[in-house]
């Protein structure tokens, strides 16, 4: 009986003590640690719906499970954590809540810092060294970190423990936004440094340019207008861009501020067909575009002229058969007279007689009359065969002289 009586007097007392505590581990946490947390009754205790809370929110768990597994721990696992559980001990049953615990989970090392040696303004050629500098907790001294580094979004090394990239021949082409990253070699944890921008400064050689045809068709006809379009995308300005047709300068355009420059003209004839390309210079350097063909619709181009240089050898020849042959036949035709009296009319030869000869001497006057062909013909009585020098006098052979002009040479 009195047993009894004192098992009913401590009830109370049972139910006014803490039977449940709440542990989290391992202590301290860092990041990447794997938390757990305990919800613990007393010696003998048997619990039963076990609930974990995070800043009061309920976190889903099985309720038969005293103990909840939360991962890998980050900076967002920090916060005030505590449990309840149906607690039945000795003759109490009801409802407990542990103490609210603080979990603080510590940085294994800090977000990596990016700097530049000597400076981030380097001058081109000169060398350049990038530095991702952080520092293990003290407490983890163990602990390996493997970096990387990045521009643009690119990366530009694998994970290595050397925590720089050296650039010895720094050039143009350097300029950017940088940024490296530090990781756990054993682990999920990985943070990245601000953006560190080099800036190159001092001349830059030019890029090759890229020569562009508009319209974006090759195959053009008479008439259409043609732009030539060159573009070297790095390059210290001034550029000079210069435009070629098979290896023959057209012209050229400055680019004071860099960039693009174009060079138009209207097709013309078919000797505006041929390969294209453009040469970009500025003081460093100097590269040339790839060519690009151009070609001409043939039944709709008006054929360029000859020049008079190209014509001139077989012309002249030509012309001299024409006149020969049109002074072989001025006995039946009547020509064209440029100076002098028209010759006298001789009257057919007597039966028996032999007919004059016909003497035909072809000339330039002077140089004036560069390309008109003239024709003398000498008619002379030509009884003993004789050249007109020999039986006639030289006024006589001047009187019977005419200088026609070959009506062909005008054409």
């Amino acid at each position: 009986m009195l047993l009894w009586v004192a098992v009913l007097l401590s009830a109370p007392c049972v139910e006014n003590r803490a039977l449940l505590t709440l542990q989290a581990w391992p202590h301290p946490v860092f990041e990447g640690d794997a938390l757990t947390l305990r919800c613990q009754g007393r010696k003998h205790a048997v619990l039963s719906h076990v609930r974990f809370y995070k800043d009061g929110s309920y976190l889903p768990s099985s309720e038969d499970n005293p103990s909840l597994t939360l991962g890998t721990a980050t900076a967002a696992s920090s916060g005030q954590y505590s449990c309840t559980a149906q607690v039945t001990y000795i003759l109490y049953a009801g409802t407990q809540t542990s103490e609210t615990i603080m979990v603080q989970v510590q940085a294994l090392f800090p977000p990596p810092v990016l700097s530049a040696i000597p400076f981030s303004r380097p001058r081109v050629g000169s060398p350049l060294t990038l530095r991702c500098q952080t520092q293990l907790h003290p407490w983890r001294p163990a602990s390996r970190l493997l970096f990387s580094f990045y521009k643009g979004g690119q990366a530009l090394t694998d994970w290595d423990p050397l925590p720089e990239l050296d650039i010895p021949d720094v050039q143009a082409e350097h300029s950017g936004c940088y940024r490296c990253k530090a990781a756990l070699r054993a682990g999920p944890v990985q943070k990245d440094s601000p953006l560190l921008e080099i800036r190159v400064w001092g001349p830059a050689p030019v890029s090759r340019p890229v020569l562009t045809l508009r319209p974006p068709h090759t195959i053009l006809t008479v008439g259409d207008m043609v732009e030539l379009r060159c573009e070297a995308e790095r390059g210290t300005p001034p550029i000079l861009y210069t435009f070629y047709l098979d290896g023959k300068i057209l012209g050229n355009r400055s680019a004071p501020l860099g960039g693009a420059t174009s060079f138009l003209f209207p097709v013309m004839s078919q000797q505006d067909a041929g390969n294209y390309s453009c040469q970009a210079e500025n003081s460093i350097s100097k590269e040339s575009s790839k060519p690009e063909t151009l070609c001409l619709d043939g039944p709709r181009v008006l054929s360029a002229p000859p020049s008079s240089n190209r014509l001139a050898p077989w012309l002249s020849a030509v012309l001299l058969g024409v006149a020969v042959t049109t002074a072989a036949l001025l006995r039946y035709f009547r020509p064209w007279r440029k100076n002098g009296p028209l010759p006298a009319q001789n009257p057919p030869p007597a039966p028996g007689e032999e007919q004059d000869a016909l003497y035909v001497n072809v000339r330039c006057q002077n140089e004036k009359d560069e390309g008109i062909i003239y024709s003398e013909v000498c008619v002379v009585k030509n009884k003993n065969r004789a050249w007109p020098s020999e039986s006639t006098s030289e006024a006589e052979v001047q009187s019977m002289s005419t200088i026609y002009q070959n009506p062909l040479s005008t054409l």
